[in-house]
This record gives structure tokens, sequence and C-alpha cells, in this order.
């Protein structure tokens, strides 16, 4: 967390959030758009929440909206246990407990400044990349060539469709998608998303790929970009999926002696080296 939120927010301190859009986006992710009823809410793309519902809980979910919007920030939440459930009812309205943003490893912003970017996203993986995408496009002058690889399972998981046909449409950006299953409805790639790097016209070798996914697409993904001689230092994944807490006390992330929530939850891969465990 940033040294400005620090000083205003105590961190174990839910903040009060007013829910201002609420859809569902398929039958397990619901889309939110909220703003703090103070006012006051400062992140960078890759950055986290904890999301709080009275009398039930919290989840940590990343933060899908860029910091160049404005009108608040947006959540995109899987129905996966009680909380969640919870979300999945509210309308436009609501109140919701948000405690953040948290997390210190985020999106390289600057140093992928000037480089070629190429995002390799499973499923609701697209979810927190999208959040840096949106950074790039809003700046788009300050990056080199722009890939976006989406893989979902199926025709009616697909996720931000209009957005995606917006993608499309740039001539500043290379947007490829499939689908693990065939469906009548859907025309394009059939395959996992590693069917698709072999489809990217930009140099990988000299590219930042940027990964997010369940935890069977990082093995192969990574095993695609090696072949392609990426360099590990290049190579940035997003290992949200086991925080719980979102301040290094409960240890339900920790792995040797990081903690998924504090020094996450992007990390470069040159720095996993040690900890094969994690991806």
């Amino acid at each position: 967390m940033c040294q400005c939120c620090s000083e205003k927010k105590d961190i174990y301190l839910p903040q009060l959030a007013t829910v201002v859009k609420a859809d569902d986006m398929n039958v397990t992710e619901k889309y939110l758009q909220l703003t703090m009823d103070d006012g006051q809410f400062d992140y960078a793309p890759g950055q986290f929440v904890e999301v709080s519902v009275a009398g039930i809980g919290e989840a940590p979910i990343t933060i899908t909206s860029s910091p160049t919007q404005s009108g608040g920030f947006e959540l995109v939440i899987r129905k996966i246990g009680n909380v969640t459930n919870a979300v999945h009812t509210l309308t436009p309205g609501d109140k919701l407990g948000i405690r953040g943003p948290l997390g210190d490893g985020q999106y390289p912003v600057e140093e992928a400044k000037g480089k070629n970017l190429v995002f390799i996203c499973g499923g609701i993986g697209l979810v927190p990349q999208r959040s840096f995408i949106n950074y790039v496009l809003d700046n788009r002058s300050d990056y080199g060539e722009v890939v976006i690889l989406q893989g979902t399972k199926c025709y009616d998981q697909r996720l931000f469709t209009d957005e995606i046909a917006e993608w499309e449409k740039r001539d500043d950006v290379q947007m490829l998608e499939t689908l693990d299953e065939p469906d009548d409805r859907w025309n394009g790639n059939v395959g996992v998303v590693t069917t698709l790097i072999s489809k990217i016209t930009t140099e990988l070798k000299s590219a930042v790929a940027l990964i997010c996914g369940p935890p069977i697409m990082y093995k192969f993904v990574l095993m695609a970009l090696e072949e392609h001689e990426v360099s590990h230092e290049s190579i940035f994944l997003n290992l949200e999926r086991k925080m719980k807490c979102g301040v290094g006390k409960c240890g339900h992330c920790q792995i040797n002696d990081v903690y998924c929530c504090m020094d996450g939850p992007v990390f470069r891969y040159s720095d996993l080296a040690t900890m094969p465990e994690a991806i």
C-alpha cells in the first residue's frame, strides 16, 4: 500500500463503499463499480482490496479497473463462498466494507515503459490484468507493442466481451482470443491459450510477459515462453489465488519467507526461482 494511504487509513478497519453499478457477467461472475464514501481511494494496477460483508466475513479481490479512470473503482467477484454469495445479491446503493488498497507487488508500470507487452490471461485471469491493460491503453505512447491473449473454457464464461471487441478493432493492439471448447456461436480459435502464442507477431524474446490464470495454465505458458527464450526477469505472474487476510497475519499465503498478499500479488518469475511450490 502506498505511503499516503497508510497514513490515512487503518489497514485493519474496513471503510464503507457504495455500489454504483452491479451486473451479472455470467452465472458465476459479478461486476461491481464502487465509490468510497469518504472519497479517498488511490491505487496502482495489480493491487487488491479486502471486501467485507457485515456479519459474514471478507475476501481478497483484485481491482480490475485502471487508476486512470474516474468514478471509483471496479471489481469482478466469482461466486465461490459465503462472502461472494452475499456480494452477488448486491444492487446499486448497497454498502460494502473495503480494506485497502493492499499489495506491494504490483504490475511494472514504470519498468515496462518503452517495452513490448504480452498479456496472457486464462479465464478470470483477465480480471486483474485488465487494470494494467487499460492503464497502458490510456498511456499508449509510453509503451511499445501490446498483445493480449485470452483463453476461456467455454463461450458462456467469456468476460468483458464488448471491451475485447473494442481491443480487436484497435490497430495498436493484437488481441487474440480462444475457447477450450468448440461452440456453434464461436468462429474463433479453439484450444488452450498456449495455442495462441505461435500467432503473436511481436518478438517475444524482448517482450515483457504478464501472466494470470489457473495454476495448471502457468506450467504450460512458462514452458512456451522458455521455448521463445523469454528472460525470467521479464515474466510477471499473479498469485492472488493464494491470499486471504491481506496483511500477512493469517499465514495462508506464506511461501518460505514470502507473503503473497504483502510481497505480491504480482511477482517477477526470477524471484520465484527458489519457490517452485508458488506456481
